[in-house]
Order: C-alpha cells, then sequence, then structure tokens
C-alpha cells in the first residue's frame, strides 16, 4: 500500500500502523491527520475513493463523517452561548414556542446537547427524504410527546440531536446550522467542512461502502456489551430499533452516496470532510481557540454519565461532545472530547497533549465502540508522545 502525505519523523509509528490497517483490516481508502499546538505534524492518505472505478484517494478527497458532525454542531450552540447569545439553560420554547407541545415547555437546549430531551427517534414513519426538509423534521420534533420524562435519563439521539440543536441555533443566528458552520468556524479556519455539500464539490467525495461481514472480527460475536446492543437493533420493539430503522438508516449506504443527501442538511449525521480539516478543528479547540477555555472547560464537563437508552452501554456526553465512556475512547488516562461517527471516522481534541485528531475512511467497519482501525493509531499516535 502506497501512503501518501508527510509525517513528522516522530509519528512514524503512527504511519506505519495507517499502512497496517490496509494490509490487516480491509481498509480501502482512508486519510488520518494530527495537530499539535496548532501546527500539522502528520497528514496521510491511500488507498481508493472509489473502489468501482479504482479512482484513487487524493490529498482533498473528502469523506462523510455520519455523527462526527454532531461536534460541528456543539461548536456552533457553544459559539452562540459563549456570545451570550443563548441562554442553554431556558427553555427552548422561548425560542422555538411550537416545541412546547406534548409537555416540551420546560426542556432546555442544555438538555438536548446531552441527549436527555427523550426525542430519539421519529414517532411518524419517515422517510429519507423527508429529512431532507427542515420544516418537516422540526415541525415532527416539536410536536412529539418524550419517551422519558426530559433531565431523567438520557438516551442517543442519533439524528434528532441534529434537529434539534440545530432549531436553536437557527432560531437565535437566523442561520441553519451549515451556513452558521460555513460562516462563523469554516471561513475563519480555512476548513474543507460542510454540513450540505455544494453540488460542485460532489466529485471530491469517496463513495461510502457497506460493511463487510466477512471481515467481522469474531471477538464481537462472544462480547456481552455487543450482543446487548444487537439484540436491541434487531427488536422491531426497542427503541434503538426504532431509532435506526425510522429513516432506514441501517438499510446500507446508497442514500449516503447520493447527490440528495450529501447536498442536505443533516446536522448530526451528513457533515463531509477531510481527515485535514477535521484534525485542524480539534486542534484549535485542543489549544482553547474557536471556543474559550471557559466554554471548552463546561463543554467536557459530563453532563450525563450512566445506562444510555438507546445505546444500552453507558455512555458519557459533555455538551455536545462524546466523552470516554463503555462505547467511545480517546486519549489514555480517559482525555478527550470529540465525536465518532458510524463506520469509524472520529474527530477528537486532548487539551493536555494540545493535540487534535482526524481519521475519515470509505469502507464502514463493525465494531464495539472506537474503530479498531482508529483504535491501532490512537496507540500508535500517543506511543509516539511517550504515553503509549
Amino acid at each position: 500500500m502506497d501512503v501518501h502525505g508527510s509525517c513528522d519523523p516522530r509519528f512514524e509509528p503512527v504511519r506505519q500502523a495507517f499502512s497496517r490497517n490496509f494490509d490487516d483490516l480491509g481498509e480501502v481508502g482512508a486519510a488520518v491527520a494530527v495537530h499539535i499546538d496548532g501546527q500539522p505534524v502528520l497528514d496521510l492518505w491511500g488507498g481508493l475513493a472509489d473502489a468501482g472505478t479504482e479512482k484513487p484517494w487524493q490529498e482533498d478527497t473528502l469523506a462523510l463523517v455520519f455523527s462526527t458532525t454532531k461536534g460541528w454542531t456543539a461548536v456552533c450552540a457553544l459559539l452562540l452561548w459563549e456570545r451570550g447569545e443563548l441562554d442553554l439553560d431556558a427553555p427552548v420554547a422561548d425560542l422555538w414556542p411550537e416545541f412546547a407541545a406534548a409537555g416540551k415547555g420546560s426542556i432546555t437546549t442544555r438538555q438536548l446537547m446531552s441527549h436527555q430531551a427523550g426525542l430519539p427517534a421519529f414517532d411518524e414513519p419517515t422517510s429519507i427524504e423527508e429529512c431532507h426538509d427542515l420544516a418537516c423534521v422540526t415541525s415532527k420534533l416539536a410536536a412529539q410527546t418524550p419517551r422519558w420524562e426530559p433531565g431523567t435519563a438520557h438516551g442517543y439521539h442519533a439524528i434528532t440531536y441534529g434537529w434539534l440543536v440545530g432549531e436553536v441555533i437557527r432560531r437565535v443566528s437566523g442561520r441553519t446550522v451549515g451556513q452558521f458552520f460555513a460562516e462563523e468556524v469554516v471561513k475563519p479556519l480555512g476548513l474543507d467542512m460542510y454540513i450540505g455539500l455544494p453540488p460542485e464539490l460532489h466529485q471530491r467525495v469517496a463513495t461510502l461502502l457497506p460493511m463487510d461481514l466477512n471481515n467481522l472480527n469474531p471477538s464481537l460475536l462472544l462480547d456481552e456489551k455487543a450482543q446487548a446492543i444487537g439484540a436491541k437493533i434487531l427488536d422491531p420493539e426497542s427503541l434503538t430499533f426504532q431509532v435506526f430503522s425510522n429513516p432506514a438508516m441501517l438499510s446500507g449506504v446508497d442514500a449516503f452516496n447520493s447527490a440528495e443527501l450529501r447536498a442536505a442538511e443533516w446536522p448530526a449525521a451528513n457533515g463531509i470532510t477531510t481527515a485535514r480539516s477535521l484534525s485542524k478543528l480539534y486542534g484549535e479547540l485542543a489549544c482553547d481557540r474557536v471556543l474559550s477555555s471557559a466554554t471548552l472547560d463546561a463543554a467536557e464537563t459530563p453532563q450525563v454519565d450512566g445506562p444510555d437508552q438507546v445505546l444500552v452501554l453507558q455512555t458519557r456526553f459533555g455538551l455536545g461532545f462524546a466523552l470516554p465512556s463503555e462505547v467511545v475512547d480517546y486519549g489514555p488516562m480517559g482525555r478527550g472530547f470529540g465525536h465518532d461517527g458510524a463506520g469509524g471516522s472520529v474527530g477528537f481534541a486532548d487539551r493536555h497533549a494540545r493535540m487534535g485528531f482526524g481519521y475519515v475512511m470509505n469502507q464502514m467497519g463493525l465494531s464495539l465502540g472506537t474503530d479498531e482501525r482508529v483504535r491501532n493509531l490512537t496507540e500508535a499516535l500517543y506511543t509516539s508522545l511517550g504515553e503509549g
């Protein structure tokens, strides 16, 4: 496997781990990047952006990163909070009156950002095409009754998170999440990141490949945690099944490869970026830039920590960011905050190491928690930093 890009000699173990992912773990096309103290120290890519045409992964190849997008939406909301334009503890209905329906009058933005609102799934059958219509999805969510008393439990709002927090951002700023993120975060930092892809960039996006069950790690079949989640996903009566089957996100990757979905705004699930830009964003956050140190202190303070009503296992969330838990891990000793996405992508910041990390790929992986490819990379990374 030819690996392209640049790598500070200190991080040669990461380059080797990246190469081994292709040889040992079925990687098809991917990129990984690291920033420390705001400077790039590693920027690698390799493989195929489109396995069908054998189009190579290039320096500017973009990838759809699913729930890794949630961290970007969190940054937008936190910017408004830091500027004094958004009160995280005021009722959402103060900004969005329709949201008060069905007993939701006291739900706060803080609860939306930490998956406590009880709105993780649509009650009514909802198509992927309907999800491209912001007015449609927000009106459905505004009318729903919470699945649990808000604030008493938390459960992963896999796609609804983006439209719930996003509508708050839109009501405060007058801009959709994609517009706000582009103008307030992407442009000042010179990033290549999109929530709502411009049509002229469609040809740069890597084609996603479905999970390869032939390469399934056999240990997952014996893992009690994996079995617990698997049982819920397969149970049509479970909340887990309802979250991931409406719309039909478990049916494959074809919809996410479509120009229509890439151009839409799913602020929890369809962000498109390079590893380089993902790393740069989190590298800036790791150095207490973009957001103040006080805001970041609050953002990575656990808001919830315990059994997840959707993911079954223990999860921890700050203000929009995932924190190390039974499901994900970032740095050693429980350090770091960020977000991972279905299939394996991830972006995170480690403020202790003043480091940002980004990884994107097109071969969807199937693993419990942090993807095995990512784990190989981060273990090599922290070994290079003398913390392995």
